[in-house]
């Protein structure tokens, strides 16, 4: 171990190690989720544009974030999701595609956000409230939505047997596949839950984020994992050096050994 080859390797190691090091470090510090916002600034009102861009993800100190933004509805993009509870009570959400007026985005691409518009009770109102609300889009009225940006749960299968349209998890990315006139669309990844909700469905309930830290475990794992890595990037080198010095000292002793030491074959 003390001969120059070794000392290399050594040394090597411990720049891999350092690195590992480094990189535990790292998510250690990203494991401890601190909300730098001051208490109650979740609640002030902000533009859309101000707190995400599109095709971005929210910061964990942004989620819950209340922001406005305008635009028009797009026609035939209502789309229901299942599986949605409102205090406990489990129904359906119906959502839309918003297509933000140019003037609240900081491109001249087109740009949609998926929004949550309300809750129903029954998948028969949330069709009824979709009719009413395909009637305003064909309008191609302008609307403030005012609403909380939520990140996007990512999409998930329907449940085996069910129509593969089923939507049970509220996804931009899974609503992007059933919207219309999408070419060259900029989309948000989080989605809006509104606050006010259209005739026909309940408001959903979307209660203030809570203020303070919190500790995202799986952080800590990684930080374990590189911890791991690198008392590993010493073990090998221990490792390799003993495996050396011990086929150094079999071929010593096989040098030592007399030709009349060997072992005579046995008689067949």
């Amino acid at each position: 171990m003390l001969r120059p080859r070794w000392i290399g390797m050594l040394l090597l190691c411990l720049v891999v190690a350092a690195v590992f090091a480094w990189l535990g470090q790292w998510q250690l510090g990203r494991a401890v989720q601190t909300n730098p916002l001051p208490p109650g600034a979740t609640e002030e009102v902000q533009e859309l544009a101000d707190v995400a861009a599109p095709g971005e993800y929210l910061p964990e100190p942004l989620v819950g974030q209340r922001v406005e933004t305008a635009g028009r509805w797009v026609p035939e993009d209502f789309v229901i999701v299942t599986s949605r509870f409102n205090d406990g009570v489990e129904g359906y959400w119906v959502t839309g595609q918003l297509r933000i007026d140019p003037t609240r985005t900081e491109t001249s691409a087109p740009t949609s956000i998926a929004v949550a518009l309300g809750w129903a009770a029954t998948e028969e109102d949330a069709r009824a409230a979709i009719e009413n609300l395909e009637t305003g889009a064909a309008a191609g009225d302008t609307i403030e939505v005012t609403g909380r940006l939520i990140s996007d749960e990512g999409p998930v299968l329907p449940p085996r047997g069910a129509d593969p349209q089923t939507l049970t998890r509220m996804s931009p990315a899974a609503l992007l596949g059933q919207w219309h006139d999408v070419s060259g669309l900029f989309v948000y990844r989080p989605y809006l839950a509104s606050v006010d909700a259209p005739a026909g469905l309940d408001a959903i309930s979307s209660p203030a984020p809570a203020d303070g830290s919190g500790i995202n475990w799986l952080n800590i794992f990684y930080a374990l994992e590189w911890a791991v890595f690198a008392g590993f990037a010493f073990y090998l080198w221990y490792r390799l050096a003993k495996d050396a010095w011990e086929k150094e000292i079999e071929d010593f002793e096989d040098a030592r050994r007399e030709p009349g030491d060997e072992p005579e074959p046995s008689a067949s």
